[in-house]
């Protein structure tokens, strides 16, 4: 094992992550007080205007850092992988943004409000942004194999590990009992719910706009994918 691996990158990516975690948390912590002062559109707007730079950064330095560090392993030329990798991708994003529901109201069009949902995906897992991320950190991790793909991954799954204790006791604490029945029907370990009874799948409810707005995207992102790595290879960091 070569003695330098451990590149000034890592540290630099773990501090990225950790400094979007406490933004992007800590501005959905203070969501009510926000929006008391300044209203939902305008908060939604400081919330976007501080998470998406934050994330286009940590986004662009992973892809130029990605084969940082010690590389365990290489199955990139094995047959069938790169597909696998494509699948597990494409359905972490199907976990990854339900927000899609509510466009108007990710864009502030509509006024931005807090939902309790107990339909499609949520009936999967409570928390599909946690499971989407996992998937898509063990699809990265899985085709890199580096140690700084490790560590991000690790840095991203704690930060949405944190998430789901955090979702929940704001939701709890906004909805009393609604929110506590809800938790009893759902899990957050996917399909857990379904198998002990407590909850029942209804697959016409993911015929709706919104998933097929989310595959499109998967298509678009699957297209301009290469264009992102060229993109970011021409930050100098």
């Amino acid at each position: 094992m070569p003695d330098d691996w451990l590149t000034p990158s890592h540290f630099v990516i773990f501090g990225l992550l950790l400094g979007f975690a406490i933004a992007h948390s800590g501005l959905a912590a203070l969501r009510p007080w926000g929006e008391q002062k300044i209203g939902a559109r305008l908060y939604r707007v400081l919330f976007a205007g501080v998470s998406l730079p934050f994330a286009i950064v940590l986004v662009a330095y992973f892809i130029n850092h990605r084969y940082d560090g010690l590389r365990f392993w290489n199955v990139q030329g094995v047959r069938g992988v790169e597909s696998f990798v494509w699948l597990l991708s494409a359905v972490s994003f199907l976990f990854l943004y339900p927000a899609t529901f509510n466009l108007l109201e990710v864009a502030a069009i509509q006024k931005p409000q807090v939902h309790i949902y107990e339909t499609g995906i949520i009936r999967i897992t409570r928390h599909p942004q946690m499971v989407g991320q996992v998937i898509w950190c063990i699809a990265h991790l899985l085709w890199v194999g580096t140690s700084f793909t490790l560590v991000t991954s690790l840095g991203l799954i704690l930060h949405h590990l944190f998430a789901v204790w955090h979702g929940d006791r704001r939701l709890s604490a906004r909805y009393g009992e609604s929110f506590d029945s809800l938790r009893s029907r759902t899990s957050v370990i996917p399909f857990l719910a379904v198998v002990q009874g407590r909850q029942t799948l209804k697959w016409q409810e993911f015929l709706r706009p919104a998933y097929l707005g989310v595959t499109a995207f998967v298509l678009l992102f699957w297209w301009a994918h290469p264009l992102f790595i060229r993109a970011a290879g021409n930050i100098a960091w």
